[in-house]
């Protein structure tokens, strides 16, 4: 057995009352808790911008986690993102075996509709997700883990039976996984669950009263929630495309936030409002290089490791966010998730980069600045959102990188739509995007993201990573996985297939109509946390609560069933 290493801790208390700093009313510079906000902890109604249309929140086809919380809730909170999830609708979870849980669930709960909430809805929930197409929730349920079967125990007890052992399963499928009424799809094929056009019912704080793609979305308070009364009656939400749009509305007043974070110029003009409140909070994400592994000369690990030296990660942060964060010297996944190695190390090395090009027999034989293969200048083809000047920017300063070293770069901007479709066909040596919380944050997910195609393939041979993820999958306690997996991120770290370009902050502007913004960890401040009670907030993020009673001390089990590799992977 190898010496235990130190797993980091995120304390969601110390990001609700430090990091989540106001700035009130041209007080630039200044750090405080969300009590500095010029704004009543209450309000009638809030306009909240949505910087895009994801459909009437059917979880199953791509909304937001954040707009999926309104309505939904899970059994625990807030996240996989926090050390210790709390109680929510579950009031206590056990690890009874390896690949045996057991969750008490709370009794006072109703659906939005009136019908009261049982665990046949649980059952129901983890039933209907293996069923249904893959997606952003489903992996948690029919891969990492895989639950083979739930049942109901008693009127407020159900259990959970993993294929093979699924220590994380509380930490982070029942703190992930949105909970469905029973009685609002059991008669919808699984195979159609992605079209569903209703409107949702869940047991969450606001239901979606009324939505349509020009008009944006409704949300009314649930005055019955079991958690507390919401702290604003309604909310709604408009979609402005553009960013320019955006601020300009929120520097007018038509509306009161966005879900979009200020870019690094405009902090210092918005912090300097007399008329807006500034926030900042730590995201659990960040912008990255994505490397196509399935082609040369990307398909060769020590040629990705010296892409990845070459790139300045402390410009990059200097540069492109302005200083505002920390350079991601610490690669993947985010260094503030739960689970990150603390030894995790991805330095700017631009000389090691130069001598792992050099072993790899890639010379620059004409000596017009670019290495080839076999007599074929080394030139990656690099697409990026035209749209998003910082993503741009990023892009050029990596041409600069990659040039010092004799790696040319031919960057092309794409809208939006266009990058997300060469994306999923990986159509590219090289893609500027960013990669949220679910990717960076969630352990399980980590796993995922080199088995769906995203990090890595299960079709492809990568020895190191295949020998140690084995023995992660032999691990029967949570503590052990933990310490495999950061061997899993040593083995990805040392072949990269993706390039974190810096760890960001996020800037947030608001106006001083509501002042009740709070942070949660991955969710930046527009979620139902910053909606509900601040004495329902707290608790539910302090991680005082042991609510998770897990083994500690149970051998390795060598006899797995490795899963089917999952074909979609959404963040």
């Amino acid at each position: 057995m190898r010496p235990k290493i130190e797993v980091p801790s995120v304390s969601a208390a110390l990001i609700l009352t430090i990091a989540l700093s106001g700035c009130s009313g041209g007080t630039d510079g200044d750090n405080g808790s969300t009590a500095d906000l010029a704004g009543p902890a209450t309000a009638e109604q809030l306009t909240i911008a949505l910087d895009a249309d994801t459909g009437p929140i059917n979880l199953f086809a791509g909304a937001s986690d954040q707009l999926v919380e309104l309505v939904y809730d899970k059994l625990l909170s807030p996240s996989p993102y926090v050390d210790e999830p709390q109680p929510w609708l579950a009031s206590e979870v056990r690890q009874l075996e390896p690949d045996v849980w057991e969750a008490d669930l709370r009794t006072d709960v109703t659906w939005q509709d009136g019908e009261p909430f049982t665990p046949d809805d649980v059952v129901f929930s983890f039933q209907y997700m293996h069923n249904a197409p893959t997606g952003r929730y489903t992996h948690h349920v029919n891969d990492t883990p895989n639950v083979d079967d739930v049942v109901a125990v008693d009127e407020d007890t159900v259990r959970f039976e993993c294929v093979d052992a699924c220590p994380s399963l509380a930490r982070v499928t029942l703190a992930d996984l949105p909970i469905v009424a029973e009685h609002m799809w059991k008669d919808i094929d699984p195979a159609e669950a992605k079209t569903i056009q209703d409107l949702p019912i869940g047991t969450g704080p606001y239901q979606l009263t009324d939505y349509s793609p020009t008009e944006g979305y409704t949300f009314t308070a649930n005055d019955e929630y079991f958690a507390g009364t919401p702290t604003v009656d309604q909310i709604t939400m408009p979609v402005i495309t553009d960013q320019s749009a955006t601020f300009t509305a929120l520097q007018s007043g038509e509306i009161d936030a966005t879900t979009r974070t200020l870019s690094p110029e405009l902090v210092d003009q918005f912090a300097s409002s007399n008329t807006l409140d500034s926030l900042t909070t730590q995201a659990l994400s960040f912008p990255e290089i994505k490397m196509n592994f399935l082609d040369g000369p990307l398909n060769e690990s020590d040629f990705r490791l010296a892409l990845s030296n070459a790139v300045n990660k402390e410009q990059m942060l200097d540069v492109v966010a302005l200083g505002q964060g920390r350079a991601a010297t610490q690669g993947y996944p985010h260094p503030d998730a739960p689970f990150a190695n603390p030894d995790n190390s991805t330095p700017t090395d631009p000389d090691s980069s130069q001598q792992l090009l050099d072993d790899l027999g890639y010379v620059d034989t004409d000596e017009d600045g670019i290495r080839e293969i076999d007599g074929e200048p080394i030139v990656l083809s690099t697409l990026v959102d035209s749209g998003l000047p910082q993503d741009v920017r990023a892009a050029e300063l990596a041409k600069e990188d990659l040039a010092h070293v004799g790696i040319g770069l031919e960057i092309e901007g794409l809208d939006a739509a266009s990058l997300e479709e060469k994306s999923a066909e990986k159509a590219y040596d090289l893609l500027i995007g960013e990669i949220g919380a679910h990717g960076v944050s969630d352990p399980d997910q980590f796993i995922m993201s080199h088995r769906s195609g995203y990090l890595w393939s299960p079709d492809e041979e990568w020895a190191e990573w295949d020998e140690t993820y084995e023995e992660w999958l032999a691990q029967t306690t949570h503590e052990d996985r933990i310490e495999v997996m950061q061997d899993l991120q040593t083995v990805h770290n040392g072949a990269p297939t993706t390039v974190p370009l810096f760890y960001p902050e996020e800037h947030w502007a608001v106006s001083q109509n509501f002042g009740g913004w709070n942070e949660s960890p991955g969710y930046g401040i527009v979620h139902k946390w910053s909606f509900l009670p601040e004495d329902v907030v707290e608790p539910a993020h302090t991680g005082a609560e042991k609510v998770i009673t897990e083994l500690t001390d149970s051998p390795e089990n060598t006899d797995v069933t490795e899963p089917p590799a999952s074909e979609d992977h959404q963040h």
